[in-house]
């Protein structure tokens, strides 16, 4: 990818599994020790309950995680333009579009070209 900055060690294919398993396996691990299913007492363990206790669990563990992402995402495009890179670098990272882009994080970047001084034109004419 001309001009990201980054040249990924793996194929787009390999890392977006890398990361579903990893992310998978920390929703897991988040729910079963920072949630506790619901149960419903006199109920009995094997009428579905605990299970769909667990399945909300880590629906709700990686909800969080989503919120938790798009805020790093937001700090990390920040961080991104705060360092020099404009909305087409930003954009090629998060692979949609310059434009995509600067309708996510509209101000981020000042400026999407570098500053130019003004060119001198031979109109001016002394009278």
């Amino acid at each position: 990818m001309p001009g990201t900055h980054f040249a990924p060690r793996l194929p787009e294919e390999e890392l977006a599994a890398l990361a579903i398993g990893t992310v998978d396996d920390l929703a897991r691990r988040l729910a079963r020790h920072a949630l506790r299913p619901l149960t419903v007492p006199g109920t009995a363990a094997d009428d579905g309950t605990q299970a769909r206790g667990e399945a909300l669990a880590y629906l709700h563990m990686l909800n969080l995680l989503q919120q938790a992402i798009g805020h790093l995402e937001n700090l990390a495009a920040e961080q991104a333009a705060a360092a020099g890179a404009g909305y087409p670098q930003i954009g090629r990272a998060c692979n949609i579009s310059r434009q995509g882009a600067r309708r996510r994080w509209p101000g981020l970047v000042t400026s999407d070209t570098p500053h130019r001084p003004p060119r001198r034109t031979d109109r001016t004419r002394s009278q």
